[in-house]
């Protein structure tokens, strides 16, 4: 009871604009600098640089939220573009990661598309991959609406398939004539009981069920979790249906089980680190304390250090 009230706490603060005003202005004090990398694109190379030596490939992604205006999300833009380009001119084993709220969803379907077409077309150049994040459920169809659209003519695009939504498996199965590149997660979002499964045990039974259903599909399956039920799941399916290790990965976040992102790796499975970067980092950061009680304890030691 008192780990969901926390949850819903820090999602309810993740939404709130005028503390997210603030925390751009006072920077990344009380101990989201574990889970954020840096706030520029320069300052993030070193952080993929050093995974990379130890054998873990990266995503990156260039925070940002409450985007209003066409001119927020034409530098968003840019800042992925740029991002792609220093992937490959560093010679970086790093994808990138985008939210379509932070390139103009919210404004209109013609400026985000017209973004991620940019994006993609310097991505598909330096031949780095993208995925479309997936946000919350008031933005699921039109995310994966515009998925498909760009699926047609980029080939370096995948997306994100949310366990705790009912409606996850049937997407997945809708999506298989596309051959899709997908991360399964658990979800992070707070949402309706009505769209998602409210009890962890379903979210989890339910996990288990997409990543085994994408698996056999054939498709590319990232399987993003920090459970080891879960990942010892994926391992015994793996094993089971003799699925090639160049099918799958595991994705970790940055600053959370370092030491289980090593030991997957040196397991020989391939292990990517998601590691977000830029001012605009607090509702990722609500986030991430929402999901674990351990993080809000590891802030909270920090706050007393300083």
């Amino acid at each position: 009871m008192m780990e969901m009230m926390m949850r819903n706490f820090f999602l309810f603060l993740s939404k709130n604009r005028m503390l997210t005003k603030m925390s751009k202005k006072y920077g990344r004090r009380f101990g989201a600098a574990r889970f954020v990398a840096g706030e520029t694109i320069d300052e993030v190379v070193q952080v993929i640089k050093n995974l990379n030596e130890s054998n873990l490939s990266v995503t990156i992604d260039h925070l940002g939220e409450f985007i209003s205006s066409g001119e927020e999300a034409n530098e968003m833009t840019l800042q992925v573009i740029k991002a792609i380009k220093a992937i490959r001119h560093k010679q970086l084993d790093s994808q990138i990661s985008v939210k379509l709220t932070s390139l103009g969803m919210d404004i209109s379907n013609e400026i985000v598309m017209r973004n991620m077409q940019r994006i993609l077309r310097v991505a598909e150049e330096n031949d780095v991959f993208v995925t479309i994040d997936m946000e919350d459920y008031a933005h699921c169809q039109r995310t994966l609406d515009l998925f498909k659209q760009l699926k047609k003519e980029f080939h370096h695009v995948g997306t994100v398939i949310q366990a705790y939504l009912y409606r996850s498996e049937k997407d997945i199965e809708d999506l298989r004539k596309y051959s899709p590149h997908l991360r399964l997660v658990k979800g992070a979002y707070k949402e309706s009981k009505e769209v998602a499964y409210p009890m962890k045990k379903d979210v989890d039974e339910n996990f288990k069920k997409i990543i085994k259903m994408h698996l056999i599909n054939g498709n590319y399956t990232a399987i993003a979790t920090h459970d080891d039920q879960i990942i010892e799941y994926t391992k015994q399916i793996i094993r089971e249906h003799k699925i090639p290790t160049d099918q799958c990965e595991f994705q970790m976040l940055y600053g959370i089980r370092p030491e289980k992102q090593m030991e997957l790796a040196k397991q020989g499975y391939k292990m990517r680190v998601y590691v977000p970067y830029g001012g605009d980092w607090y509702g990722y950061f609500m986030r991430r304390l929402a999901e674990r009680p351990a993080n809000v304890l590891f802030v909270l030691k920090g706050m007393m250090r300083k």
